[in-house]
């Protein structure tokens, strides 16, 4: 019998699922209300946060797949923001910087995620957009019980917070003492920040025109002027270790907005896959599954160490070509069709041997050579950060209390629409809240490389690359799965484990999850300070020791996680009957799938 920690949620009404229970519940709670998954996403995405604020915030950014009832493929939501006008190679060499610092200012990109939300909300909601935004006023406003995490990042920040970021300090420590786990935590701040946003968007007559509103108060109103004027303004510390002025200004906010494309897609043994472009890591994912197309996993134990072996050395070879290859399309072409083809996958499959690789192999694709040499030099580097605070997005597994990660939800209501996102960045640790908002900056400028040529040269109007990567999937029988997980670089890692058990295994939603979970560290970091670990295999210790002792035999560089701490995912689906499904991982004890 395989092995579960709770049901499988089931029913034909709704589910909602998402990496904390609270925003479950409240979604469900749209549902009840009459609310499409367009409604109950978003006001799932702002209660996140507020309950999660160590993992994302509203000036952070957001990928999401969407995929309205009636509609054959999803669509990807783009809140991926640009580079500021000011951010420049020169810029930041001019700064003494080899590499942009993995918090602070300067890391800053336009804040995406509040108009994704908006124009899903405007061309697919139905909802008036107060009922969206009221969960998260009432949770800000009169607080939520604070996760143990939270507290533990902010008990360890309170002195840093105190020098650097008084700002901060005076949000996360309000009267001076660090709030305890459990206890009732408030940000009014927040809460007031968007009373004004609705009072200012219900000065105008209709729901679309609230919407509309809303957009400008964020981009172009009173929440882009006080970003300005604290960007202009501040000097502040970084993970650099020196004190540094940020580039992006009012002007940034006002010419960006979010936008709809077309996701990729693979087909892997009768299922149809979908993620997101080049601009993410997304297709990672859809290159593992080419590169694993041919290798017989389904005789396979999907438990045993030939599967983790297989699937660890097919991710080394696609997050390879992800450091040499991808980045914003819009910039530069990305030959993802070669990438993506049956033929570079069976050449690189070959690479696949008996042993763990520990070296950097990209393919190389004619025209490309620069690339690929620079992707090899930057695995070579060796960088002290000067100051760790707030300093990239670990995995969880890392358990980390001073860097941020990711949330992510899952909803499909009764009519069959269906929302997948991850959203991210703003983290309360990686930099400091803008006076008057009661919210953090992202820091999402950290992907870039401060080099010309490549596809992740930072530039200004340009993508960052992005680890945030949520997933839609279509079972050969017509049932559709939206899924994702927090997690950084291992969000691609941990969603190709899970759908192969899915494909190869008859396992439903839950015990997929709850089966133990591995990724590798072995390519090169997407934060600062942008380590790699060769031949390196993190493995839940769920696996036993026989088979951690095949896989040290076969050259993995093994490191045993703390029990229950690899992977965040959350999972729902709908069958063509409308039976509709829903899971969500025990790992931290937090995530809920919710559903009737």
């Amino acid at each position: 019998m395989t092995f579960t920690t709770r049901p499988e949620i089931a029913g034909t009404f709704g589910v909602a699922t998402s990496t904390h229970w609270i925003a479950s519940a409240v979604g469900m709670r749209l549902l009840e209300r009459g609310g499409n998954a367009f409604d109950a996403a978003a006001a799932m995405g702002f209660v996140l946060h507020v309950v999660e604020p160590h993992l994302n915030g509203p000036l952070g950014d957001m990928p999401m797949l969407i995929k309205p009832a009636g509609q054959t493929n999803p669509t990807m939501v783009c809140g991926q923001g640009v580079a500021p006008a000011g951010a420049t190679i020169e810029h930041f060499k001019d700064q003494g910087l080899e590499m942009i610092p993995g918090s602070g200012l300067l890391a800053t990109v336009v804040p995406g995620a509040f108009d994704a939300w908006m124009i899903t909300l405007r061309d697919h909601g139905s909802l008036p957009l107060r009922d969206i935004l009221e969960p998260a006023i009432h949770y800000a406003r009169y607080g939520h019980p604070l996760l143990p995490r939270v507290a533990n990042t902010i008990a360890g920040l309170a002195d840093f917070f105190a020098q650097e970021w008084p700002t901060s300090h005076a949000t996360w420590v309000p009267g001076g003492s660090a709030p305890q786990a459990g206890a009732l935590f408030c940000n009014p701040q927040l809460a007031d920040t968007w009373e004004r946003l609705l009072t200012e968007a219900e000065a105008v007559e209709g729901r679309l025109a609230q919407i509309e509103a809303a957009r400008q108060a964020f981009y172009s109103g009173f929440i882009a002027e006080a970003i300005d004027s604290f960007v202009d303004q501040a000097y502040l510390m970084d993970a650099s270790g020196t004190p540094h002025k940020g580039v992006l200004t009012g002007q940034d906010m006002a010419k960006w907005q979010a936008s709809y494309e077309a996701p990729l897609e693979v087909d892997y043994h009768g299922w149809t896959v979908w993620k997101g472009g080049a601009w993410t890591q997304g297709p990672t994912l859809l290159q593992s599954l080419k590169l694993l197309q041919e290798v017989p996993l389904d005789q396979m134990d999907l438990n045993g160490a030939e599967f983790v072996h297989q699937v660890s050395e097919a991710m080394k070879l696609a997050f390879a070509d992800r450091e040499a290859y991808y980045g914003d399309p819009t910039f530069t072409h990305i030959p993802m069709d070669q990438l993506l083809s049956d033929g570079y996958a069976a050449e690189r499959r070959t690479l696949i041997g008996a042993t763990a690789s520990t070296e950097q192999r990209p393919g190389r694709l004619p025209g490309h050579d620069a690339w690929v040499e620079a992707m090899l030099a930057h695995a070579n580097l060796s960088y002290e950060p000067g100051h760790a605070i707030g300093a990239g997005e670990p995995t969880m597994s890392h358990l980390t209390e001073k860097r941020g990660d990711t949330v992510h939800l899952d909803v499909i209501d009764r009519w069959g629409n269906m929302v997948s996102a991850t959203p991210s960045g703003g983290w309360l640790q990686s930099s400091p809240v803008v006076p008057g908002l009661g919210m953090p900056l992202n820091s999402r400028a950290q992907m870039f490389w401060l080099e010309d040529g490549l596809p992740t040269s930072l530039a200004p109007g340009r993508r960052p690359r992005t680890t945030l990567s949520p997933s839609m999937a279509r079972r050969p029988d017509g049932t559709e799965l939206a899924f994702g997980t927090p997690g950084g670089d291992q969000q691609d890692q941990w969603q190709l484990i899970y759908l192969l058990r899915l494909v190869h295994g008859e396992l439903n939603l839950q015990e997929g999850i709850d089966a133990p979970l591995f990724h590798t560290g072995h390519f090169q970091s997407s934060f600062y300070p942008r380590e790699v670990r060769p031949g390196h295999l993190m493995v839940e210790p769920g696996f036993g020791t026989e088979i951690m002792e095949t896989l040290r035999a076969k050259g993995h560089a093994i490191e045993v996680a703390e029990p229950w701490t690899v992977g965040r995912l959350t999972a729902a689906s709908r069958a063509p009957d409308g039976m509709l499904r829903a899971a969500a991982t025990p790992r931290l004890m937090q995530a809920y799938a919710v559903g009737r």
